[in-house]
């Protein structure tokens, strides 16, 4: 090639690199992507897309959200009322709420799960992996929209615990702190979920492994009992289950007492119950994220 072309070929490039960035500068501010923009804030934007279409997703599918709102409703009416007259009646209904709050947010995590299992099912995240975005948005985006679901799923139980006769007798400083603790506990199953929904092969297997683990760590927990009345080895168990720490942190902010016949638990989480579901909660993501993460970069390089 002579020196001729060459030049000819630069000139060409530059003037198409030119009308390129003109194209980019009249582009409207909403489609605009800065150059000096933080990859922070790009996995930002592209997590709040996901959980956007997430959420829109659930509207048009309102079926989706029995889990969210009609099994919480199901389990505060079966415990207050049939079993709630030989624990302690009234006493045991404000002892119950924040158990079945803990337990709700710990089965957001099937949700989570049976939401990435259908969309890897479905080629969803096939499409979102050909796309300019962050892998952690995909996640990211699955959980914050299971996050607000959670959010709706307290918001509901709320309202059926005053109907049942409990009530926040704590201040509303504490009260937003116990709703804190839950949320974040909530968002730490979610991750669990998304980890077990990429292990899944389909979403039938998911709908299952989801539960399995699941039912066993609510129930070993002081979510509906006292602890004091499991045997040694699943006392044990309960006395350091995040649930148990949950619940108690949702009853000690709330103010909510426990029958005059539960016996008052012991021990270092009973009596941090609220550091320790923190301490909990940042365990499971710091474990969940990055296990996910590397199981989502297996799953999407297929």
């Amino acid at each position: 090639m002579s020196t001729a072309e060459v030049a000819v070929e630069n000139t060409e490039t530059t003037d198409r690199t030119e009308e390129d960035t003109a194209d980019t500068e009249h582009a409207p501010a909403s489609h605009r992507i800065p150059k000096s923009a933080e990859p922070r804030l790009r996995i930002i934007r592209d997590s709040a897309i996901v959980a956007h279409r997430n959420l829109l997703t659930i509207m048009r599918v309102p079926t989706l959200l029995v889990t969210a709102t009609v099994q919480p409703l199901m389990f505060v009416f079966l415990f207050a009322y049939v079993f709630g007259a030989s624990l302690g009646g009234g006493e045991y209904r404000e002892f119950l709420i924040a158990g079945i709050m803990a337990q709700t947010v710990a089965f957001s995590a099937a949700f989570t799960t049976v939401g990435l299992a259908g969309d890897l099912e479905k080629g969803i995240i096939d499409r979102m992996r050909a796309l300019p975005m962050s892998r952690l948005a995909v996640l990211m985006g699955r959980t914050l929209s299971d996050l607000v679901v959670s959010m709706l799923s307290l918001l509901v139980m709320t309202v059926c615990g005053y109907i049942v006769g409990w009530s926040i007798e704590g201040s509303v400083a504490d009260a937003v702190l116990a709703y804190g603790v839950i949320l974040l506990f909530a968002f730490a199953m979610s991750w669990v979920g998304a980890l077990t929904g990429l292990l899944a092969p389909n979403v039938e297997v998911a709908q299952s492994a989801g539960l399995i683990w699941l039912f066993p760590l609510s129930f070993i927990s002081s979510a509906f009992i006292s602890a004091a009345t499991l045997p040694g080895p699943l006392r044990t168990i309960a006395e350091w289950n995040p649930i148990t720490a949950v619940a108690a942190s949702g009853r000690k902010l709330f103010e909510n007492s426990a029958p005059p016949t539960f016996e008052a638990p012991t021990g270092w989480p009973a009596e941090h119950c609220v550091e320790y579901a923190v301490i909990c909660s940042v365990v499971i993501l710091l474990i969940a994220m990055p296990l996910a993460l590397l199981r989502y970069r297996r799953v999407a390089s297929r």
